[in-house]
């Protein structure tokens, strides 16, 4: 969190030895200060007293650059499952534990979840088809509308998934609880 303290002192024209001096605090409380240090209790009273200002805008609330990039990395791998079986969730896990950054860690978690469950029905619906298809006596290759509805479903997962990425550095279709 970036200080204003420096730029507060400097718009009263004090340099940093008469900040010192006004506040009742030492030469180097001032330039720890404002290399980043965050002061508390009397030391940040006393600042914010000689600047004629309140303690909370002695520092800046921008807010941080959250970087996800490499979620939408973890989301874009997991189109590998329309190519390989399972890749939409071997990939993804590759790509999220190898992860350092918590938050995109929990959504590398989240995303895998939903693959999870994704590759969880297409195989039991890809595995029901023939028997369905024989009981019923259907000659059309019953396979190929899970098949499709799995390539669909997949696709737009991990578009709107990568909208919301890109909007609200969230993910949209996630699951309410992570199992992993």
């Amino acid at each position: 969190m970036p200080s204003k303290v420096k730029t507060l002192r400097e718009a009263k024209n004090l340099t940093q030895t008469e900040l010192a001096e006004k506040s009742g605090l030492s030469l180097r409380t001032i330039q720890r200060i404002e290399s980043g240090n965050i002061p508390k209790g009397f030391t940040l009273k006393a600042i914010a007293q000689t600047l004629e200002t309140e303690p909370e805008n002695l520092f800046s609330k921008e807010k941080e650059n959250i970087s996800i990039d490499r979620a939408k990395l973890i989301n874009l791998s997991a189109l590998a499952g329309l190519i390989i079986p399972f890749g939409g969730i071997i990939f993804p896990a590759i790509l999220t534990y190898k992860t350092q950054d918590s938050l995109n860690r929990e959504l590398g978690k989240s995303i895998i979840c939903v693959q999870i469950i994704l590759a969880f029905i297409i195989s039991v619906l890809l595995i029901l088809s023939p028997f369905i298809q024989h009981w019923f006596s259907i000659k059309f290759p019953l396979f190929l509308i899970p098949l499709i509805a799995f390539i669909v479903i997949k696709l737009c997962i991990v578009i709107k998934n990568g909208i919301s990425l890109n909007q609200n550095n969230t993910l949209s279709i996630k699951l309410k609880n992570n199992f992993l």
